[in-house]
């Protein structure tokens, strides 16, 4: 099979490293893939925005099947319009896709059909949203209702940070449009919990849970990022909680979505919260969350290529979906400055590393004189081990092999975790 990868970050990366695995698979084409993805595939320079761009690759070249990662070709209708042109496809269609591309839709489908989420007001205008977070309590939560490249949330503590907030989005147009409309949202505490899922509009089965770090800083403080390193399986999502969610949150929203007209195909991602009251839904999104692919695919044992391809074709319930016991760890390397602004083109150098141990490519791009960065978050370093201690022991040991100028990475990812096995 000749297949096709729509992006050029390190869930891109880790999906096609996975996908190379399979044999069927004769040719990976990727647009517009990265650096390190040229080791196993042919890439392309064709944006993964670029509708015409990929609908001229695809009449141009052989693609048997296509893989849509991103939010935003996904929320354009990038899978409508390959499989309108005759290309299975693993990803949701641009109805479906709103359940990310819209945190307001996804939250009057909660509220709809029931599935346990946080209480939350849907704004229209600066007007309505400064009177009310000036009316409630702090914390409470402020988010983009449309992508923002996994930067759009805001915890606040005080009323003036929810006032920045909004005016951040609604005033100042920080993404644009983005953040014409917002959600306030009370702040819900306990352990997150992050669960991609497989979906074929009918069957939902879930994949390895794992736990996200998303500011940039130790100890969930400053900004939020894309995401600075994952862990998985995550200690806090007990048996009981994963039944619970199955029966609550999981099915409910596949469900929900197919009675709305919409059935939801590809990957659907869990943002999830472990209350007193039981589990709740922070997030929805359409697709791989990213670093998580890439930490949760070396997990997995089945094969890849029939899971998207059981999504596309209605037939997961009958498909076998296996992963490991092992554990996994990622702590993604970035460029100074990130989230904010950084430098590009800097020289990167590593070592040899561990068995076990891969340098996923984000942000590369490659030179005559080898690796350089081109992106924020520029590298991870995935262990996979028998236990999470010793993968996050190993992912961290490794990452010092790696330099670039200004390189930086958080030094905590997976100590909650860790600590909650200690308890036990």
């Amino acid at each position: 099979m000749n297949i096709l990868i729509i992006g050029g970050g390190g869930r891109e990366y880790g999906i096609a490293k996975k996908l190379r695995e399979d044999e069927r698979v004769e040719r990976l084409y990727a647009l517009p893939g990265n650096g390190g993805m040229a080791e196993f595939c042919e890439c392309f320079p064709v944006k993964a925005t670029d509708m015409e761009g990929v609908r001229a690759f695809a009449e141009a070249h052989p693609v048997d099947f296509a893989v849509v990662t991103p939010d935003d070709p996904l929320a354009m209708g990038m899978a409508d319009m390959l499989r309108g042109m005759g290309v299975p496809c693993f990803g949701p269609s641009k109805a479906a896709a709103r359940i990310e591309a819209s945190k307001i839709f996804a939250k009057s489908l909660m509220e709809k059909y029931g599935v346990p989420t946080a209480r939350a007001a849907k704004l229209d205008s600066l007007e309505d949203a400064l009177k009310y977070v000036n009316e409630n309590e702090p914390p409470m939560v402020v988010k983009a209702d449309g992508l923002a490249l996994g930067k759009g949330v805001f915890i606040c503590r005080t009323k003036w940070e929810a006032e920045a907030a909004v005016r951040e989005l609604m005033e100042n147009k920080l993404f644009g449009e983005s953040g014409a409309r917002v959600l306030v949202e009370e702040f819900l505490e306990g352990p997150e919990v992050t669960v991609l899922s497989f979906a074929d509009g009918r069957t939902v089965v879930p994949m390895v849970a794992s736990m996200d770090h998303k500011t940039i800083f130790e100890g969930g403080k400053g900004p939020n990022t894309g995401g600075m390193g994952v862990i998985a399986p995550n200690p806090f999502y007990t048996e009981e909680a994963a039944k619970e969610c199955m029966e609550r949150i999981f099915l409910p929203t596949i469900n929900a979505m197919r009675a709305e007209g919409c059935p939801f195909s590809g990957c659907l991602y869990f943002g999830l919260m472990l209350t007193k009251n039981g589990p709740k839904v922070i997030e929805y999104n359409c697709r791989f969350g990213d670093p998580e692919a890439q930490t949760i695919l070396p997990l997995m044992e089945s094969s890849l290529l029939d899971a998207m391809l059981a999504c596309e074709n209605g037939t997961l319930a009958e498909t076998p979906v296996v992963f490991s016991g092992r554990a996994a760890a990622n702590v993604v390397l970035v460029s100074g400055g990130y989230p904010g602004k950084y430098e590009k083109g800097l020289p990167i150098e590593a070592g040899e590393l561990d068995e076990g141990v891969s340098l996923v490519h984000a942000g590369t791009k490659k030179t005559e004189e080898g690796f350089v960065t081109a992106g924020g978050r520029v590298l991870n370093v995935v262990a996979v081990r028998d236990d999470l201690e010793s993968a996050v022991e190993a992912a961290y040991r490794n990452a010092e092999r790696v330099s670039f100028p200004g390189m930086f990475m958080r030094r905590d990812i997976g100590k909650t975790a860790i600590d909650e096995i200690k308890r036990g």
